[in-house]
């Protein structure tokens, strides 16, 4: 039975979801779409602040919030 789509893409900037998990602060880079465990898609993910990759659920990751300019 094949897996339904990945939210994310290969390539693709996201945040982690602040959590009890320690990483790197600021953005990722999905590295690769890894198969489903238990039902949890799941990703490859890299930050040029870390010297390693991380394998994450797709629910620890977010599109990034836009930033906000100052209209002064």
């Amino acid at each position: 039975m094949a897996d339904s789509a990945h939210r994310f893409k290969v390539g693709q900037t996201v945040d982690m979801v602040p959590s009890s998990r320690f990483g790197a602060k600021g953005t990722y880079q999905i590295v690769s779409l890894r198969p489903s465990e238990d039902g949890t898609k799941q990703y490859r993910i890299k930050s040029k602040d870390e010297a390693y990759e991380r394998i994450v659920a797709e629910s620890d990751l977010v599109i990034p919030a836009m930033p906000k300019f100052d209209s002064n």
